[in-house]
């Protein structure tokens, strides 16, 4: 979001996402696919680009 100079309001305020779901990408919670979708459209970047594998121990 940096990179592309988008604010959390922003994607609040367009849509995107939701309260709801901000709340859970902060937390480190679990989120749609549709979410990284629509995300992605947003930032026009790729699931790969917000999103990191990583096993559990």
């Amino acid at each position: 979001m940096k990179k592309k100079n988008v604010s959390q309001y922003a994607l609040l305020k367009n849509g995107v996402i939701d309260n709801k779901t901000l709340d859970a990408l902060k937390k480190n919670k679990n989120i749609t696919l549709l979410t990284v979708e629509r995300i992605c459209k947003a930032l026009s970047c790729t699931p790969n680009d917000v999103v990191e594998y990583v096993e559990d121990q």
